[in-house]
């Protein structure tokens, strides 16, 4: 009996492992972004040593996610495929694009080059496919006829492309004989990705401004409109501060600043109207605070916007900017760690309430 029992131990935890793959959140990979930014920012305003800390932690959950990934892709295609047929949660895969190149600006930081190149030429191939993907499944498959469908989550896509440009800035240093095609195809980018904002923000606006708002669609996904603005600014600055030696692009600064200040006003108009909802959802109709994934696309918008906040003091030679770029970065980082221990207490628990529903088994 005691040989028994011995032998089947390990099956609770491949148990819980294989039901953590099966409805893996298309979306996790904000934990990555969410650290990765936190840290970009500590590293650009001198915690070098913290930031390297989130480094360690990225280093494991990268790779981590794409192992986890991949085996739902093999073991559980059916759920993938929802996942990616779902109107509410195909743009979700957008984080993928995101976490690879935050965590590819992480790693050209330290001097990893060749690993910046890889993950910037990774995340463009999936960016691309994705992309025309998510649309299609919008234009076909999309049963809802009206903008209930509609959430902050879809502008994630935004977060991914526009995040090409920040690593894409970085890489663009590295292939000397591609500087002109990598910094012509960056403002490209970012120029998609203004538009996008635009078309989405509108849709989104609309949502919520001129439908019924329950409790349970105040999510932490709202925070993305804010987060969307605040890395399209930050790429805006990245244009502005990187020299592209091309007369053409160098002719476009002037339009880069206008926009870059515009859509960073835009992102900082919505925070205060994104805590009234929290207020209103948490405080007044006493809708639960619990941990769920998607909670890191609170927290990445608040560590870019610290960041974007401070780049944009660099590009406009206005200190104060910076003074509060490093003031929120603390601010971020606190509601990181409330966040990351939320989501290791999960853990916990869902791995008690495993082996405790099997011990009766294993007796």
């Amino acid at each position: 009996m005691e040989h028994e029992v011995r032998a089947r131990q390990p099956q609770p935890l491949m148990t819980w492992l294989d039901r953590g793959v099966a409805g893996l959140y298309p979306g996790y990979f904000a934990l990555v972004m969410a650290t990765g930014i936190i840290s970009n920012a500590l590293f650009f305003m001198g915690w070098i040593a913290l930031s390297s800390g989130l480094f360690v932690i990225n280093v494991l959950a990268y790779p981590a996610l794409l192992v986890m990934t991949l085996a739902r892709a093999l073991a559980h295609r059916d759920a993938l495929w929802r996942d990616l047929t779902d109107p509410k949660l195909v743009f979700s895969f957008f984080t993928i694009v995101a976490a690879s190149d935050v965590f590819g600006v992480q790693c050209d930081l330290r001097g990893m080059a060749t690993a910046a190149v890889a993950l910037w030429l990774f995340a463009l191939l999936v960016w691309f496919v994705l992309l025309y993907f998510s649309f299609s499944v919008l234009t076909f498959l999309n049963t809802v006829h009206n903008a209930n469908v509609v959430h902050g989550g879809w502008l994630i896509a935004i977060v991914g492309t526009q995040s090409l440009v920040l690593l894409g800035a970085r890489v663009a240093g590295h292939a000397s004989d591609l500087t002109g095609w990598i910094f012509i195809l960056i403002h490209m980018l970012w120029g998609i990705g203004i538009a996008l904002y635009g078309m989405f923000v509108t849709l989104f606006s609309y949502r919520i401004f001129f439908f019924e708002v329950e409790p349970k669609d105040v999510t932490p996904l709202h925070w993305v409109v804010m987060g969307a603005a605040a890395i399209s600014a930050n790429a805006g600055t990245t244009l502005i501060l990187s020299e592209s030696h091309l007369p053409f692009l160098q002719a476009m600064q002037p339009f880069v600043d206008g926009v870059t200040l515009i859509i960073w006003a835009w992102g900082t108009w919505w925070i205060p109207l994104l805590i009234v909802f929290g207020i209103w959802a948490h405080g007044v109709r006493r809708l639960p605070l619990v941990y769920t994934p998607a909670l890191w696309s609170m927290v990445f918008p608040l560590g870019m916007y610290s960041l974007s906040t401070f780049r944009l003091s660099l590009a406009t030679q206005f200190p104060p900017l910076q003074n509060l770029g490093l003031a929120l970065v603390w601010v971020a980082f606190v509601v990181w760690l409330a966040t990351f221990t939320a989501m290791l207490a999960s853990i916990w628990q869902t791995r008690r309430t495993l082996r405790v529903q099997d011990a009766p088994t294993r007796s």
